[in-house]
């Protein structure tokens, strides 16, 4: 296929030798499948400012650093300068989780490194080789689901004693292939000691994975690990592989529970609606 405009300079430079197909097209970004010699990877081109739609970015950017005082005066001022500035935070902010996610035993993408405002990262494949489905897409047993869960739980947990919370996890930011979820979709990630908003987040990240596992074991409704996790981290008792029980009371003065459970809801019905649409489809 042609190659999009902003993929001309990686290929100019070596990184890309061939553009092969539009993979996806999202609030944030538009990702491709290139092929880098040998291999096949994806190209995440990162949408400007002005055009990505991202809701209430600046809950998510509170925190992060800026070295440069020139360059943090400028964002501050919101100069055409500042602005090219945020968006290249934003995008590092991706990439720099990544790296160290992926040190952290926490399963995402390899990271290939941000050229130019474009993501190099390892293709996740499902077992046949082909672009592994979202968890969203994807039906499983009871037993797969409390497996699955536990397996999300773990990360979660080695991402918050890596100072992350993901900020926006869901079913449609989990991919599944032969070895189980893998995490996708950073660039709203958030410092877990330095955002104020980090609570609420970490709570509603684990609430809609609860939720949505829930739909095939219904028992997971059950479980208080966000709670648990996050009380742990705080007294500084959390490590990587740190025993969880499940069981804790949710702190409902501290975070809008409720307000976060008629989000994941709306989520929820909205996904329903999407999978009730598909097989109408499919019927004709």
């Amino acid at each position: 296929m042609k190659p999009p405009k902003r993929l001309l300079p990686l290929i100019e430079y070596g990184l890309v030798d061939e553009v092969l197909y539009p993979l996806m097209s999202g609030k944030e970004a538009d990702v491709f499948v290139v092929r880098c010699g040998e291999e096949e990877r994806c190209a995440k081109i990162y949408k400007e400012s002005r055009t990505r739609s991202f809701k209430q970015a600046v809950k998510y950017t509170e925190g992060r650093k800026v070295r440069n005082t020139r360059r943090a005066r400028a964002m501050e001022k919101g100069s055409r300068f500042g602005r090219e500035q945020q968006e290249e935070v934003w995008q590092n902010a991706e990439v720099s989780a990544l790296y160290r996610l992926d040190a952290a035993d926490v399963r995402v993408p390899r990271p290939y490194g941000c050229v130019e405002g474009v993501l190099l990262m390892e293709l996740i494949t499902d077992e046949s080789g082909d672009v592994a489905p979202r968890l969203a897409d994807v039906r499983m047993s009871a037993e797969q689901a409390v497996e699955d869960f536990d397996m999300v739980i773990r990360y979660v947990v080695r991402m918050l004693c890596a100072g992350i919370v993901h900020g926006d996890l869901s079913e449609f930011n989990v991919l599944v292939d032969e070895g189980g979820p893998v995490i996708i979709d950073l660039p709203q990630a958030v410092d877990a000691a330095s955002n104020n908003n980090a609570r609420e987040m970490f709570i509603r990240d684990v609430l809609r994975m609860t939720q949505y596992y829930a739909l095939f074991e219904p028992a997971l409704l059950q479980t208080r690990y966000a709670a648990e996790i996050w009380q742990l981290y705080e007294d500084a008792a959390l490590e990587p592989e740190t025993p969880l029980t499940g069981v804790a009371e949710l702190d409902e003065s501290a975070a809008d529970v409720d307000g976060v459970m008629r989000e994941i809801e709306a989520a929820l019905e909205e996904h329903l609606e999407r999978l009730a649409r598909e097989a109408d489809d499919d019927e004709d």
